[in-house]
Formats: structure tokens, C-alpha cells, sequence
């Protein structure tokens, strides 16, 4: 009986990770084909924080710039910190599993919120917000490394500690590419180029070094930098950004290890997947390989995961062992309970922001008709789903 119960209840866990897979993947179909509606309420207080994500960058495609700037600031006001945790979100993950909590936003999840909100504002021509958010960004990213190195160390720690997690966590690693910071390229160069226009050389400098530190082979930001360094403003410039596929998406893995003396442990903890389907736009430069800045972050992300569930995972299987071990009438049901109580309580967070895209790219090259453009565009599955031009001399959009 107590084999079937826990069954069930593991049937049901993994149901629910696949209820939220499947709202993701119906979330990404509806942007392929166009479709922006929001998932929930417009109000943006009324929506949790993966809801104002999605729902930001829906009214971003459709043209709902301002609504679109209103649902990211709220994001931001709920988010000052993304890098604290409490006691009380420690408690509920490691007793209930990571799924009881809000979305935890991915600190790489904020800095895209900025790059949306510039897009936002330089749409609306509002260009004294934009500038708030670009010095916003560029503060938020500073301190974003210096807590993402103290989680690396912290990881570091733990593993040293406990020689059988970190023979997991070897034989469990991903080899995609990551980078050794957390960076948005395309949010630094976007910025850059703001400042350029405005003739602001001393910012638009300091902005593109940033941004070709971190694509060093980026042709058109070596152009742009060197004009920002001679004090040169672009005339008669296109620059088109084309973002391409899907980010990559979690899913909910199983696993165990045996222990000596405690048995086998068997906890659940999360492992991204590529989304294979993108295009390159033709002569365009690679400017932000999404799925490296997502790897960046989730690498140290998958560790912290592994290290916690394994450490709940223990302290369930202990307690359940002095429960059927005791001489107490009511073991046997107590047993069935705890045995119910760990199935329940172990599984993992699969929740991302699904509509970011794989690839950015970056086309800059000359036009005839007197004015500085930025060009937007959304591309999946070699479909234009979303194309803005900004007229960064006139002031249009359309």
C-alpha cells in the first residue's frame, strides 16, 4: 500500500511539471504564430512575477509600449534584491520542494527586463527614462557579478565537503558554453548606441568597451567604439537587432545515490534543453548567445539545487528510517505518511522565462535617407513574428 501511495503521489508531481512545461510550450507556440494576448489580469499587480515577464515582453510585441514599461517596473519594484533569499523561502523549499515558492527570478532575467524596458522607452521616444534605466542596468549588473561570485565560491565550498555530490555533479554537468560572468551583451551595446546618437561620448565609450569586452569578435561594435573614442556621431545608420529561436527550457530530472549507513537517497532536481530551431540573419554578427548567459547562471543554479535537495532528501530518508525503526503501534502509519510526505515534497522548479530568445544578432550598415534607425525584429522558426523601426533622429516608430 505504502508503494502505491507514494507512486501516486510521484505521478501527481510529475503531472505538475508537466502542466508547467506544457503552459510554456503553448506560451512559445502562441508567440510563433503572432499571437501577444497576456496570460492573466492586466494588472500587473494581480500577476506573479514569471506572468509580468511574459506578459512584458507580450506587450512589447504588440506595440503596447507603455503598458509594457508599466508591467516591467512593477517586476523591478518586487525584485530590488534578486540575489537575497530568506529564511522563511529556505524553509518551504527544503520541506515542501522548490515548486511551493513564487518564481525566483534568474538575475540574467532582470538584466533582459532592462534591455525590454530601453526598447520600451526608445519606442515611446522617452529618451530621459531611457537613460535612468541604462545607468539602472549598468549598476544592477555590477553588483550581479559580485554576488554571482560568491555564489560560485559558497558552491565550491559545499562540494568540497561531500565527495558524493560532487561525483554527481561531474557526471551530471552540461557542456554547453557558458560565459564567466553575468553579462548581457545586447543590453551594453543597445546602451551604447544610445549614447553615441546623443553625442554622449564619455558614456557611449565606457558602454561599448563593456560590450566589446564581451564580444570581442563584434565588427560593428569595434566600429562603433571607435567612433565614440574619436568623438565621431554616426550619420545616415542602421542598426538592426534580430532575435532568433528560444532560450533553453528546464525539465524535471530523477535521481539517486546510495549512501552508506543512511541507504538510497533519491531526491529531483532540474536540467535544461536546447531549443535546436533558429536562423542566422544574413550579414549579422552574433551579439548575445542567450543560451551561454542563461548556462552561466543555471550552472551555479543546478549545483546550489543539487546540494539542497540532496540535503532534504537525506534529512526525509533519515527521519522515515527512525519512524519504521521505532517500537510505536502507530509506525506502520506514520511510515506511510512520511513515505507520502517525501514523494510529495521532492520536485523541482521548471519555471522559466520561455519566450527569451536563443541568439541575438546585430546588422549595422549605412541607408540614404538622412537619419540614425534601430531596427527590431523577433524571429522563430525563420518568421519575422514582431518588426519596429525606431527613427533615433525624427523621433518615429512604426
Amino acid at each position: 500500500m505504502r508503494k502505491i501511495l507514494c507512486f501516486v503521489f510521484s505521478l501527481y508531481l510529475s503531472a505538475c511539471a508537466i502542466t508547467t512545461q506544457s503552459r510554456l510550450d503553448t506560451i512559445q507556440d502562441n508567440f510563433a504564430n503572432s499571437n501577444f494576448e497576456t496570460t492573466t489580469d492586466l494588472d500587473a499587480t494581480n500577476q506573479n512575477n514569471l506572468d509580468l515577464l511574459i506578459n512584458g515582453t507580450a506587450l512589447f510585441h504588440d506595440g503596447k509600449y507603455e503598458q509594457s514599461d508599466k508591467v516591467f517596473e512593477e517586476f523591478n519594484k518586487r525584485n530590488l534584491d534578486e540575489t537575497s533569499t530568506s529564511l522563511s523561502r529556505e524553509t518551504a523549499g527544503l520541506l515542501f520542494g522548490q515548486s511551493v515558492n513564487s518564481y525566483k527570478p534568474y538575475m540574467m532575467d532582470s538584466l533582459f527586463v532592462s534591455y525590454y524596458q530601453i526598447w520600451d522607452l526608445l519606442a515611446m521616444h522617452d529618451w530621459a527614462n531611457a537613460r535612468v534605466v541604462i545607468n539602472q542596468s549598468y549598476e544592477r549588473q555590477k553588483n550581479m557579478s559580485i554576488e554571482y561570485k560568491k555564489l560560485i565560491e559558497d558552491n565550491k565550498k559545499q562540494i568540497s565537503e561531500n565527495s558524493d555530490v560532487r561525483e554527481f555533479i561531474d557526471k551530471n554537468s552540461n557542456d554547453w558554453l557558458a560565459f564567466r560572468d553575468i553579462m548581457n551583451p545586447a543590453l551594453m551595446y543597445l546602451s551604447g548606441i544610445y549614447f553615441l546618437n546623443d553625442g554622449d561620448f564619455n558614456n557611449a565609450t565606457v558602454y561599448l568597451k563593456r560590450a566589446s569586452g564581451m564580444m570581442p569578435d563584434n565588427k560593428f561594435i569595434k566600429t562603433d567604439l571607435e567612433m565614440a573614442q574619436k568623438h565621431i556621431r554616426p550619420t545616415n545608420t542602421t542598426w538592426r537587432f534580430t532575435e532568433t529561436g528560444f532560450a533553453p527550457r528546464l525539465r524535471e530530472e530523477n535521481a539517486s545515490i546510495y549512501i552508506f549507513g543512511i541507504g538510497l537517497i533519491q531526491f529531483t532536481f532540474s536540467d535544461a534543453y536546447q531549443k535546436p530551431n533558429y536562423t542566422i540573419p544574413k550579414d549579422s554578427e552574433m551579439l548575445a548567445n542567450v543560451d551561454a548567459m542563461f548556462m552561466t547562471e543555471y550552472n551555479e543554479y543546478k549545483t546550489n539545487e543539487i546540494l539542497r535537495a540532496y540535503a532534504s532528501a537525506i534529512a526525509k530518508t533519515t527521519a522515515q528510517t527512525v519512524i519504521y525503526n521505532s517500537d510505536s503501534q502507530y509506525a506502520p502509519l506514520l511510515g506511510v505518511m512520511s513515505s507520502i510526505y517525501t514523494a510529495a515534497s521532492s520536485n523541482a522548479d521548471v519555471r522559466t522565462w520561455a519566450t527569451l530568445p536563443k541568439y541575438i544578432y546585430v546588422e549595422r550598415y549605412k541607408n540614404k535617407d538622412n537619419t540614425n534607425n534601430l531596427i527590431y525584429n523577433r524571429e522563430i522558426n525563420g518568421k519575422i513574428i514582431d518588426n519596429k523601426t525606431i527613427n533615433l533622429t525624427k523621433g518615429e516608430t512604426k
